[in-house]
């Protein structure tokens, strides 16, 4: 449970990486401060600096004797003896050292060396050997309690200093913790009234540009976009049921007649019962139309097909034979283009553009043009008020002069999500000369770069 919080964590991290920070630097200290008096202590050892070697020797040879004693000539618990590699007894200048092999070497003519060692009575001793003549070296030692001591003084004075490095450390991470976590919080705590309350409307405030900062904003865009979605949603459920009240209402109300003629034996008379079976059948369809656009617009909300690139231009042709089926005259002047989209979602926009512009001009034929990635499809009808172009992409929205027509509302707004979706534009005006115009433009090239799917 220590590490369910993230304040916790972090504050835990900071005071062990400060530890070892600590540590590390105590035990360097330590060691360098135990070379240097290590070196101190060998420097004070050896021939003194004011004799040679010739005259030091003499000297060594009448004080020194060849029984071990307490005091010398440099003062009690200061060693010096000298030692012969032809195995001389040896003469002594106070407590007797150990002997080892290395030092036999050093007597026969190798390099001074500086080691640690014992009296024969257990002392330790900090020893220095050197070669002062021809098969003869002297052993000088001093005792190394005073150098252990004030070594384990400094150990206990950096341990103290380490102990107190890391609470410092782990009270200054946990108030690092604290203001670093605090921008975290808030964004917590608002995720956790939105999961709460589904209160999309909430934001948080961003201060700075650092990577709270960028989350924050993130979050911000998020939560903007989801209440965007939610309302769009709405929108579209609520334009749904009222476009679909009508024709359900008129079904429901020709049913109803029909019924009522056979269950009291009244029949209708035939044409006005053709009448009411045509009504019917009608209402269907335009049922049936509304529901194939409601589903259309809901899978572009949900779901993309995967885009490849493909041919516009035989894309637009496919959409021309289908509109040509349904009885529009549709002249086309077309030139190879090259998109990256999905081809039956563009296939549909065409194929409306096309319907939208052969209902409002039933009597003249319908222009559609491809040059260069902008696709322009041409009525000879009356045209549209100018205040209402910025609203024919909109769902469910209709020309007051086009209530009267068949149609959901909703072709128009399918060809700006296709269009929308491969990364492009499209756009509806008043023609010059009258009819509107809509012109639909995609990034694409005028060849192929890739080669085309024949598994299909």
């Amino acid at each position: 449970m220590i590490w369910s919080s993230l304040r916790t964590r972090l504050t835990l991290l900071v005071t062990v990486a400060v530890a070892l920070a600590v540590a590390i630097s105590a035990g360097a200290c330590f060691m360098i401060v135990r070379q240097q008096m290590y070196e101190q202590v060998d420097r004070q050892l050896g021939t003194p600096p004011d004799k040679d070697k010739r005259n030091y020797v003499a000297w060594l040879m009448e004080h020194c004797g060849p029984v071990p004693r307490a005091d010398t000539y440099f003062g009690p618990q200061r060693s010096t003896q000298l030692i012969y590699a032809d195995g001389r007894p040896t003469c002594y200048n106070g407590p007797a050292l150990e002997i080892t092999k290395l030092d036999g070497v050093v007597a026969r003519g190798a390099s001074p060396h500086c080691r640690n060692g014992v009296t024969v009575d257990g002392t330790e001793m900090r020893i220095r050997i050197e070669n002062v003549g021809p098969g003869m070296a002297v052993m000088d030692a001093v005792p190394l309690g005073d150098l252990r001591d004030t070594l384990e003084m400094v150990a206990l004075m950096l341990g103290g200093v380490a102990l107190l490095g890391v609470l410092a450390a782990a009270t200054a991470g946990l108030l690092i913790a604290r203001a670093a976590l605090r921008p975290v919080g808030r964004l917590t705590r608002a995720v956790e009234h939105i999961a709460r309350t589904e209160d999309l409307d909430t934001s948080i405030p961003v201060k700075g540009d650092d990577e709270i900062a960028r989350l924050s904003s993130s979050f911000n865009a998020m939560t903007t976009a989801l209440a965007s979605s939610k309302e769009r949603q709405k929108q579209l459920v609520a334009d749904a049921g009222h476009e679909l009240r009508t024709p359900l209402t008129t079904l429901r109300t020709n049913i109803d007649l029909l019924l009522r003629s056979e269950q009291t034996g009244r029949s209708l008379d035939p044409d006005a019962k053709q009448r009411l079976l045509r009504n019917v059948k009608a209402q269907f369809a335009e049922l049936s139309t509304l529901v194939a656009d409601l589903l259309q617009l809901a899978r572009g909300d949900t779901e993309h097909e995967p885009h490849v690139e493909l041919p516009f231009h035989e894309v637009v042709t496919a959409a021309v034979e289908r509109a040509r089926l349904r009885g529009a005259e549709v002249v086309t002047d077309l030139s190879p283009w090259y998109v990256v989209g999905s081809a039956a979602s563009l296939e549909r926009a065409v194929l409306n553009l096309i319907d939208n512009a052969a209902k409002f001009s039933p009597d003249s034929q319908v222009d559609v043009s491809l040059e260069r990635g902008s696709l322009t499809v041409r009525d000879h009808g009356p045209g549209l008020p100018e205040e209402e172009l910025p609203h024919v992409f909109e769902r469910f929205w209709r020309s007051p002069s086009a209530r009267g027509l068949p149609g959901s509302g909703l072709g128009l707004a399918i060809v700006a999500q296709a269009v929308e979706e491969a990364g492009g534009k499209v756009t509806l005006a008043n023609a010059p000369g009258g009819g509107a115009i809509a012109t639909m433009e995609l990034p694409g090239t005028l060849i192929r770069h890739s080669e085309p799917d024949k598994s299909r």
